[in-house]
């Protein structure tokens, strides 16, 4: 009886032979300077900016890169902290940016916690949309902001109110969100949807979650296992 030598299947691949979507790495300075030279159509106008998203995510480090990149500096506004650690950011924070045209906010992160203090979240979350949320508030699972608090904004102006939600998703987690985070983070979606809020979702780490990308930035849009979890 012969022996037989086969040899190991060769691995699925990682990469699309063409990306999904193009982008044309050498146009990156012009990019920059025109989200540098923006200016809202409306006179006095500064969007807000707000980045929602469950706990450890990369909030802060996702807004100090913003700015890093915006201002050509290395900045850390944002405290960051270990996911494994818990929340680090505690109260709605506003981070300027240099030209002035908009702002970016910062808040508590969503824990998989009781249902009634998701509810609560979405509910400060709504208000906070709405503009009634004054920079410097602390979050407090256990209730809501209430009108008697000094920090409750009872006349807003359009510069109070958020005019852009981010959705911010660690790419590492993704498949590990639970179903009650997920809700709650559609409720909030949904809440934006009715007051007309423009939303943009962004997956961090994606250089830890897959190898390709790590090993090479412009393998983002070639990557078949992102563009499956996207």
């Amino acid at each position: 009886m012969g022996i037989f030598n086969s040899k190991p299947a060769p691995p699925p691949p990682s990469l699309l032979d063409e990306p999904w979507r193009e982008i044309n790495w050498g146009e990156r300075q012009s990019a920059l300077q025109s989200v540098q030279d923006f200016k809202p159509h409306i006179k006095g106008l500064q969007l807000r900016i707000l980045l929602h998203g469950p706990v450890g995510v990369g909030k802060s480090s996702f807004i100090n890169s913003v700015i890093s990149v915006l201002e050509g500096k290395m900045c850390r506004r944002a405290a960051a902290e270990n996911a494994n650690k818990g929340c680090f950011t505690k109260k709605y924070t506003t981070y300027k940016i240099q030209n002035g045209s908009f702002v970016l906010n910062d808040m508590m992160g969503l824990k998989n916690d009781t249902r009634r203090n998701r509810r609560i979240h979405v509910k400060d979350v709504t208000r906070l949309m709405k503009g009634h949320v004054k920079d410097g508030y602390v979050f407090n699972p256990e209730c809501k902001i209430s009108k008697e608090d000094r920090y409750y904004n009872t006349s807003p102006t359009v510069n109070d109110k958020v005019h852009v939600l981010v959705s911010v998703i660690d790419a590492n987690t993704l498949s590990l969100m639970k179903n009650e985070v997920l809700e709650v983070m559609q409720d909030i979606r949904d809440e934006a949807n009715e007051l007309g809020i423009p939303q943009v979702a962004i997956l961090t780490k994606i250089d830890e979650a897959f190898p390709e990308i790590k090993k090479d930035i412009k393998n983002v849009y070639r990557s078949i296992k992102l563009r499956e979890k996207t």
